[in-house]
C-alpha cells in the first residue's frame, strides 16, 4: 500500500497547492483584496483562505495591508519560476503513464 499511500498524500498535496495558487492568482489579479471577496469568488472557506494568505506570506508572495492583500516584488520572479516548474513537473506525470508502456496489462 506504500505506493497509493504517496499517490494519495501527492493528490492531498496537489489540492492544497492549487488552493494557495488560486487565491495567489487572486491577489496578482485584483489586489488590494480581502478575505471576504476571495471567499466568495472562490468558494473556499474563510480559514482556508486566511490559511492560503499566510502561506503565501511566509513565502513573501504577498504582503498584507489595510486594504487587503497585495503581491510583493518576489512576486513575478516566482510566477516565472512555477510556470517553468509546472511544465517539468507535468512532464514527468506524463511518462509514468503505464498505458505509455506499449505493453497490454492483464
Amino acid at each position: 500500500m506504500i505506493i497509493r499511500d504517496m499517490i494519495d498524500r501527492m493528490e492531498k498535496e496537489v489540492g492544497m497547492l492549487v488552493r494557495h495558487l488560486q487565491v495567489l492568482r487572486l491577489v496578482i489579479a485584483n489586489e488590494p483584496i480581502g478575505i471576504v471577496r476571495m471567499s466568495n469568488e472562490t468558494g473556499y472557506e474563510h480559514h482556508k483562505v486566511r490559511y492560503s494568505l499566510r502561506v503565501l506570506e511566509e513565502e513573501r508572495l504577498i504582503e498584507p495591508t489595510s486594504q487587503g492583500a497585495r503581491t510583493t516584488d518576489q512576486t513575478g520572479g516566482f510566477v516565472d519560476e512555477l510556470d517553468t516548474k509546472t511544465t517539468e513537473i507535468s512532464e514527468q506525470l506524463d511518462g509514468m503513464r503505464l498505458e505509455n508502456t506499449g505493453e497490454s496489462v492483464q
